[in-house]
């Protein structure tokens, strides 16, 4: 049986993963046709990652998660070293690719390829950090946890509702989820299409 928890960060990470890639792909898309991109389509991608994930996800790993698999075994202690560490990183990198696209949006051409490389960087850096929970964590999580640390977990991860995870987000997210998701140009949005 997996536990809630295990399905709401798989579930958390492909959301997360699939916004990451729909940056690169819109860029690259821009970057083909030789046009700026939408500056506020991005803002809000980014903001999402940085509101959602940096601040609700993580800290729940951090908090949560990880000292009750700290508890329970001597396993992985420096992966959940590093991941905390990813953590506490994270959210210095994503506000170094803000400030990029302020950069862009500001200075124009000039500054696209430092723009794009700090999200390069972003992604790579992300998708590892990801997939090394899924990977190492996850599995240990699933051996060495007790049902009460589980339900302590499903309780806090279910309150998450990270609408594009697939849940019925708070109201203050359900504006931004509706924007980024019409704003974005088809076919990774829901928006125009692009010239």
């Amino acid at each position: 049986m997996t536990h809630s928890t295990i399905r709401i960060i798989r579930d958390e990470h492909s959301a997360l993963a699939a916004m990451l890639r729909s940056i690169v792909l819109l860029l690259a898309q821009h970057r083909r046709q030789g046009t700026l991109p939408d500056f506020a389509a991005l803002r809000a991608m980014l903001f999402y990652v940085d509101e959602f994930p940096e601040k609700r996800h993580h800290r729940k790993e951090t908090e949560l998660l990880f000292p009750k698999l700290r508890a329970r075994t001597p396993l992985s202690r420096e992966l959940l070293d590093r991941l905390d560490d990813d953590h506490a990183r994270g959210e210095r990198r994503i506000r170094n690719v803000e400030h990029a696209l302020l950069a862009f949006e500001m200075m124009g051409e000039s500054r696209r390829k430092a723009f794009e490389q700090a999200v390069e960087h972003y992604v790579d850096f992300y998708l590892a950090h990801m997939a090394m929970e899924e990977r190492e964590i996850l599995p240990l999580a699933e051996r060495v946890l007790t049902e009460e640390d589980w339900s302590d977990l499903d309780k806090a991860f279910g309150a998450n509702h990270d609408a594009l995870a697939g849940c019925e987000p708070d109201a203050e997210y359900a504006a931004l989820f509706t924007r980024i998701v019409n704003a974005v140009p088809a076919p990774i949005g829901l928006g125009a299409a692009a010239a």
